[in-house]
């Protein structure tokens, strides 16, 4: 929604697995020790998921659509080019600090907080329960993005306790 006097309100997606399938690339993480570096090289040749895609056009008939992603910040470009690529809305896009190992859960909600200080945040879209958990709590809400089908137990525990993704 906008008013003549204030900006649209955010809708903020999450990628790797909400629009970005990452099923061919889980198998970097599946190896010991895991190999982060190729699981990310691999990324611009994710898949789009057609329900994600679908939801981020929705939403850009009537928010400004923001990008929130674990990905490391090395990986901005390749995911810039990825988003265009797919056509997706064009957005700021939020990744984390290449040395930030914080759960993913931590470093989205501190960024929708801040979000949320100069703007509304009308919706989360994620596919990590926690993130969606935590989210929800602080009083945000959430779209649970269950449609991808390829999230291992590797990246559940990248999200959480490696801080990766």
């Amino acid at each position: 929604m906008v008013s003549a006097d204030r900006k649209p309100e955010l809708a903020v997606f999450d990628l790797d697995n909400t629009l970005a399938d990452t099923a061919h690339r889980q198998r970097f993480l599946e190896r010991r020790p895991r190999d982060w570096d190729a699981f990310f090289a691999a990324a611009p040749h994710d898949a789009p998921l057609a329900e994600g895609v679908a939801l981020a056009h929705e939403r850009a008939a009537d928010c400004e659509v923001v990008y929130l992603t674990g990905r490391p910040e090395r990986c901005r470009r390749d995911t810039l080019d990825w988003l265009a690529a797919h056509g997706l809305p064009e957005g700021r896009v939020y990744l984390r600090g290449d040395h930030d190992r914080r759960p993913a859960r931590r470093t989205k909600l501190e960024i929708l907080r801040r979000l949320a200080r100069t703007r509304t945040v009308r919706v989360l879209v994620d596919d990590d329960e926690l993130v969606c958990d935590d989210a929800e709590r602080a009083g945000f809400t959430v779209v649970r993005a269950r449609w991808a089908t390829a999230r291992t137990a590797e990246l559940r525990d990248a999200q959480e306790r490696e801080g990766r993704t």
